[in-house]
């Protein structure tokens, strides 16, 4: 990659991972088998949970869109990277960079709002089961999911607007593998920048709200399960909430890590890592951690794989059943 007269294009010069040709073959073959492994389990997770009439519990319907939101998340930065290693030009030009930052900033709160739904879903299952048909009634659940994907429009666009306000004045030269806010910030010359630090503020108080609903939704719902007289009762509820816990605490503690710690202008190999942590791995590994413990979800993969019949019924399932 040429880094000569970067600052007279309008371009952005994505450094991604290595100036090295073999090195980005091979980054590009890594990113591919992964991006299309993520394709294949979160399609399948929409499918299942659209044609099983089993899977059509307030669990399964935020889960879709959580794949939903998987499935377009790890889209907005894997293909770019993949081709830009392909080729060895990380050029990217700046509206691509623009409906980068939107889409990534976007689908990136919307994952924190749904992730929040889907722990306050399960809190009301462990913990007011007589009440739970009244509380996540299909209209509740469709406005939570709209509330999410609204919610993730409107950060976007701030997110956006705050960072392409500013100036530009440096070498236009980003180290990463995508167009990264804290990386485009290092570009500004002055201090208007700040606007971009006003909204990362209020998102972060957000995140926070966020962050603490959820913990107390576990610390109430593990209070619950400890009191369930029945092992296999246990069992059940901790092996359909735990995996939520761990993908929240993934993703939550390498995004902050991410943009909290200093941004430098020669990140490590240890900072791109980090980076893929929280863009690339749980997109991934989100359609597994939710299916492996979860037999209804197993069997409807079986069936969607073997070609057999789904269910007609539609029961209002909890998380623990």
């Amino acid at each position: 990659m040429v880094l000569e007269n970067v600052t007279t294009i309008t371009e952005f010069l994505l450094m991604g991972f290595s100036d090295n040709r073999e090195l980005q073959v091979i980054h590009a073959l890594l990113f591919l088998v992964t991006y299309l492994l993520a394709l294949a389990g979160n399609l399948i997770i929409i499918t299942i949970t659209t044609l099983d009439q089993a899977l059509q519990s307030p669990m399964y319907y935020f889960l879709k869109h959580l794949s939903l939101l998987d499935l377009f998340f790890i889209s907005v930065t894997v293909p770019q990277s993949i081709d830009s290693s392909l080729k060895g030009n990380g050029y990217i030009s700046h509206g691509q960079c623009v409906l980068q930052v939107f889409f990534f900033t976007s689908l990136a709160w919307a994952e924190v709002a749904i992730l929040t739904a889907m722990s306050y879903d399960r809190y009301a299952a462990i913990c007011l089961p007589l009440h739970y048909e009244l509380i996540m009634d299909p209209g509740n659940c469709q406005g939570a999911v709209a509330a999410v994907w609204l919610s993730g429009a409107a950060s976007g666009i701030m997110c956006t607007s705050a960072t392409f306000s500013i100036t530009f004045c440096k070498a236009k030269v980003i180290h990463q593998f995508f167009c990264d806010v804290p990386q485009l910030l290092k570009l500004s010359c002055s201090n208007d920048y700040l606007g971009v630090i006003g909204v990362a503020s209020f998102m972060s108080v957000l995140a926070f709200i966020c962050f603490s609903s959820i913990i107390l939704s576990y610390i109430h719902i593990f209070s619950t399960v400890l009191k369930i007289p029945s092992a296999e009762g246990r069992f059940k509820a901790f092996s359909t909430c735990l995996p939520h816990l761990f993908v929240v605490s993934f993703f939550l503690s390498t995004g902050i890590f991410e943009f909290l710690k200093p941004t430098s202008d020669s990140p490590s190999a240890f900072d791109l890592m980090v980076s893929i942590f929280y863009t690339v791995v749980p997109p991934t590994l989100n359609p597994i951690i939710y299916s492996l413990r979860n037999e209804a979800m197993k069997g409807a993969v079986r069936r969607l794989l073997l070609g057999g019949e789904f269910p007609e019924t539609k029961p209002f399932l909890s998380c623990c059943e």
